[in-house]
This record gives C-alpha cells, sequence and structure tokens, in this order.
C-alpha cells in the first residue's frame, strides 16, 4: 500500500485540468501514442464539443519514480463547473491529495476557492500548481502571491508547468509520490469500499467503480451491497486503465471496478459501502452528502406512449449522474412524465442532450423553477416544486423562497455593472473585498428564483468573460410569490405557469404573451392569450383569424348577400372556437427559457 497514491485534479472552468491529466498520462506512458488525443478521459462527445468535462474519470498510472521505485497512481480528473460540484466531492473522498491548478493568466477564481475548501474538508493533501505559464499573458509571480495569500504555503513550494508543452510534469509526478500520503487501512481487516461511481453496459450491466478502503476483493468472492443489502457474485474485477483491465485481485488503498451482472439500476447507490457477504464489515463508510437540487423542472415524453422507455432511461442515466433526482409527476398539457432536480442549468441542459444521444428520447422540457416552501393558515408547511403544488391564495398565510450567498470575483472595472444585475435581480451586497490590487471580490445574498434563467450569461456578457461566480444555499426567506397561470382561450397551459416575485409576474406575463403570439400557428378562430394571477389578467395578446374570402362569389349585386355571408362565417367562428383546442408547439415551451 505504500506505493499506492490517490489523488485528483480540481481548478475552475478551463484552467487546463484535462490537458494536464494527457501530459501525466503521456508522461508516464500509460497511453500510447496511437490513442492519444485531446482530452483523452473526457469520453463523451458533449464533453469535447463543449470542451468542458461532465464526468469525473478514473485512471491508474504506473509511475517509475527517481529512486527506482514503481508506484501506481490514481488519478480522478475532475469537473470545474459550478453545476457539477457533486462529481468533486465524490471524487475528493476516494482521494487523499488533490493538484490545485491555477491559470497563470487569470488567477484564482471563484470555483478555485470554493473546490479548495471541499478538500480541505476532506483532509486532502494540497500541491498547488500554476498552469499555461508559456501563455504570453502569464503573471507568474503575481499568481503566487495570490495562491500563498489562500493557502498559506511558500512560494517555493507551488509547482509551475504547462499542460500544453509537458513543461514541469516531472516534478508534479515526484511532487505526488512524496507529498501525497499513501491511503491508511487494514488489508487484514473484512473488506470495505466505496462506491464512488457506476455505469450501464447493455452486454455486461451495471459496471460499479469504487475506491478499496480496508480489506481486498478477489474474483468469484460473494459481495453484498450494505444499504440495499443485496447480494451478489464478482463475477469480474479489475482496475481502469484506458480500458479496463482484468484482475484475480484488486487490494486493499486501491481504486477498481466489478461487474455482477445486476441490470437492475435500483440496486446501485453511488456513495453505498460494499462488504463480503460472509464475515462481512456491516459499518457503511461515511460517504458524500445527500445531493440537494437547486433547480426543478419536468420531462415529459414527446409522445406519451414512450414514458415507460423513458423512465428505464432515466435510471440508467442516474446510474452515470448521481446528482439527478427525479420523481413522477402527471400534467393536463403533457400527460405523463418526470419532476426532476437538476443542481443547475447547464446541468439540466447536459441531461436533455444525454437523453437524446445516448437513448434516443426525444423530450419536452417545462419552464424550471426552484422549489419554495409555503405556510398555510393552519400552519402546515408544504414544499412547492412545481406550480401545480400551490396551494389556493386564500388558504396561504405566508410563502419562503431559498437564498444563496453568490460570491463573485472580477476586475474593479466591472463592479459598477455587477451592482446593477445584482442588485436588479433583488440581490443585497454583503461584502466588497479586494483580493489583490486587480481583483475584487463581491459577495451577495440573492433569490435563487433570480439565477435559475439567463444570470451566468449576464455576468459574463456584462463583464467580457472575467467574472467567476459560486454559490451556494443559505436557506429560506419570506417573499411574495404568485402563480401566474397562461391561459389560451380560457383554458390554463400548465406546462406554462410559473411562480414568480410579484414585482416581477406583470413584466414576465406581458413578454411571454408577446413571444407565444409569434410562436403559436393561427388558426381558423381568434386565440386570445392571457397571463392571469389567480383571477386578475395582468397581459393579453389576440393571435386573429385566418379568414377565407367567403364574398369572392358576389360580385356586384345587394350589400345584404355579402354580409349574409359574412355573418353566417362569424357564426361559425364562433362555434369553432367554442370548441376548437390550440395545439402548443415545443418551440413555445423552450421560448420561456429565452426571455431576456
Amino acid at each position: 500500500m505504500k506505493h499506492i497514491r490517490n489523488f485528483c485534479i480540481i481548478a475552475h472552468i478551463d484552467h487546463g485540468k484535462s490537458t494536464l491529466a494527457d501530459r501525466l498520462l503521456q508522461a508516464t506512458n500509460t497511453i500510447s501514442e496511437r490513442d492519444m488525443m485531446d482530452q483523452v478521459l473526457d469520453d463523451m462527445d458533449l464533453e469535447r464539443e463543449k470542451g468542458i468535462t461532465i464526468k469525473s474519470h478514473a485512471i491508474q498510472i504506473s509511475y517509475k519514480h527517481t529512486d527506482g521505485q514503481l508506484y501506481t497512481l490514481n488519478l480522478i480528473d475532475t469537473p470545474g463547473h459550478v453545476d457539477f460540484s457533486y462529481e468533486v466531492s465524490r471524487a475528493l473522498a476516494a482521494c487523499e491529495g488533490a493538484l490545485l491548478l491555477v491559470d497563470a493568466t487569470q488567477g484564482i477564481q471563484a470555483q478555485t476557492i470554493s473546490n479548495l475548501y471541499l478538500a480541505i474538508d476532506n483532509d486532502l493533501e494540497i500541491i498547488p500548481v500554476i498552469n499555461k505559464i508559456d501563455m504570453d499573458g502569464a503573471m507568474i509571480e503575481e499568481v503566487k502571491d495570490q495562491i500563498v495569500e489562500l493557502i498559506g504555503c511558500k512560494p517555493e513550494e507551488i509547482l509551475l508547468a504547462s499542460g500544453r508543452t509537458g513543461i514541469g510534469i516531472d516534478d508534479i509526478l515526484t511532487a505526488i509520490v512524496e507529498k501525497v500520503p499513501s491511503p491508511e487501512g487494514n488489508p487484514q481487516a473484512p473488506l470495505q469500499a466505496l462506491i464512488f461511481d457506476s455505469v450501464f453496459n447493455s452486454f455486461r450491466g451495471i459496471i460499479v467503480y469504487y475506491r478499496i478502503m480496508n480489506g481486498s476483493l478477489k474474483k468469484g468472492d460473494q459481495v453484498k451491497f450494505v444499504s440495499t443489502g443485496q447480494e451478489y457474485e464478482a463475477d469480474e474485477i479489475g482496475i481502469l486503465r484506458l480500458k479496463m483491465v482484468e484482475k484475480k485481485e484488486v487490494e486493499c488503498g486501491d481504486v477498481g471496478y466489478i461487474i455482477t451482472g445486476i441490470k437492475n439500476a435500483k440496486e446501485v447507490k453511488v456513495g453505498d459501502t460494499i462488504t463480503l457477504a460472509k464475515n462481512g464489515n456491516p459499518a457503511a463508510i461515511k460517504g458524500f452528502e445527500e445531493v440537494k437540487p437547486m433547480v426543478f423542472a419536468g420531462i415529459f415524453p414527446v409522445v406519451t406512449e414512450d414514458f415507460e422507455e423513458l423512465r428505464d432511461c432515466m435510471d440508467k442515466l442516474q446510474l452515470n449522474d448521481a446528482s439527478l433526482t427525479f420523481e413522477l409527476e402527471t400534467s393536463q398539457a403533457l400527460g405523463f412524465g418526470f419532476r426532476c432536480g437538476f443542481l443547475g442549468l447547464l446541468h439540466m441542459e447536459i441531461i436533455q442532450e444525454r437523453l437524446e444521444r445516448e437513448f434516443n428520447q426525444s423530450v419536452i422540457t417545462t419552464v424550471p423553477n426552484v422549489s419554495f416552501v409555503a405556510y398555510t393558515t393552519k400552519d402546515e408547511k408544504i414544499t412547492v416544486n412545481n406550480p401545480a403544488e400551490m396551494p389556493e391564495v386564500v388558504k396561504i398565510d405566508h410563502i419562503e423562497e431559498p437564498f444563496i450567498k453568490a460570491q463573485i470575483i472580477t476586475k474593479p472595472d466591472y463592479i459598477g455593472n455587477i451592482m446593477t444585475l445584482c442588485l436588479g435581480k433583488r440581490g443585497m451586497l454583503i461584502s466588497q473585498s479586494y483580493l489583490t490590487t486587480t481583483r475584487v471580490e463581491l459577495v451577495f445574498e440573492m433569490p435563487l428564483t433570480e439565477i435559475v434563467f439567463d444570470f451566468y450569461d449576464k455576468l459574463k456578457s456584462q463583464t467580457r468573460g472575467y467574472a467567476s461566480f459560486d454559490y451556494h444555499p443559505i436557506g429560506y426567506r419570506v417573499a411574495d410569490i404568485v402563480r401566474m397561470d397562461i391561459l389560451l382561450n380560457g383554458d390554463k397551459v400548465d406546462a406554462l405557469s410559473a411562480l414568480i416575485h410579484r414585482s416581477r409576474a406583470e413584466d414576465f406575463g406581458r413578454k411571454l404573451c408577446e413571444k407565444l403570439k409569434e410562436l403559436l400557428p393561427r388558426q381558423q378562430f381568434q386565440i386570445a392569450i392571457q397571463a392571469a394571477i389567480g383571477a386578475k389578467i395582468i397581459a393579453r395578446e389576440n393571435i386573429s383569424a385566418m379568414r377565407k374570402d367567403v364574398t369572392a362569389k358576389c360580385y356586384g349585386g345587394d350589400i345584404s348577400r355579402k354580409r349574409k355571408l359574412l355573418e353566417k362565417q362569424k357564426e361559425g367562428k364562433k362555434r369553432m372556437r367554442q370548441i376548437g383546442s390550440v395545439e402548443v408547439p415545443q418551440e413555445a415551451f423552450l421560448a420561456v427559457l429565452k426571455l431576456d
């Protein structure tokens, strides 16, 4: 065990984690030149297209140290985006050390700090690395000062590297061997292994990735999953190279995979403990905290018959993305579907893309919202995840909405723009402090509802991309939240309802009606689009009817003949309007997300 090192790479978005991982694999000949490509660990097309890491990836490296000893290094490359911080927390639970990467041209950013605190909470050994030192705009000395101030290390302990050109890679490997502690655990104790990820394979069933804390696992062992109590036989075990490599035994402190032929996704939980069925250790390892979804939205199949298939796909996707939560929901307009909890809007977009690409499911997503807490006049507490669950207005005593603490790090030039943006989103400035002369940290308390839609995009455009943003929940506060319904010819479209702050409702209602007027196809009868709060209509648009020219056959003659035909048409339109229903196209649901 003393020759094993488990470490991960943490950093803000775009600070070069995946590129550095590529160089580490190359330098240790873990991967042949032929298999080498950029972002080699990112195996999803989606990750390559967007240039981001969505999933943490584990891989084992063999490294010969300068003292001639062969070491086994287990590397986990983590995502940098705030929406995937749950992936990071799981990777940290399986490691003893972390490379903290800071971009020499950007300096320390919000996500750097929050990932660092996550690592410190897990008692990890931190190795600070300044990456991209070969870039023209590299501010090496300045970034060194920032890191020293943040971590309290000595300037000479900070490693300089470039993931692109491979400078400093040997120093990093040496530092990992010398600084990261070897795993602690008792190889003689009963087996205890922490599941940190799993993936569904249509031929082999569910493949579970774990890190052994105590004991060891042999091929053919009867294993037991502690939280579900189910027992299986270890058909195949092994370690994770670029491909899976089969082994007879995976030892204490190591990271590996196990295939037991499980087909049912419900039987595997990320964060669960694997032990032996006989003489095992019944105590579960303290895994990671339960995931707290931030944003909720409904996902419905386009064709109602595909519901069961969608349910299977959601189960399989949840295996691979433990931060996705979902429960059943029915909607008058869309039929059966799921109410899903996501960690943010990017997470929601990725899940939708993955359903389409990996499982060929085309889905409709409803307006995202957050969960509110309503207190009734009888002192009952109701959690409201979607507009349909909102109690009647007369029964509500007060409603509370979730607040977050937002930490924004930027250049002093953009303070004004950020203030305007955040105060316009009902935020309150808590503190403003200068980290260095060119970096300022602003801390706001804001309602989560305001961030859900387009806050991140606006922040980037207001600051030309120079602001970094991180947030965490701080509890609920009383707010004036109302339910706004959209009516088409007097019928509610429940999928377009929204829970919104009263001060915003009128403006939002008006924009939504205008947008729907553009998107709904014209019918033979007039369509009235209305936004309403309770019985009060706050906005209205009309889509005028398409009319046939019924008077074409009347040329000349008495006006009463024309009038008779027009009256007849008018009657028909009236009758048609009573029985005619309005189809809402998919674009209309998506348009709500893109309202400015």
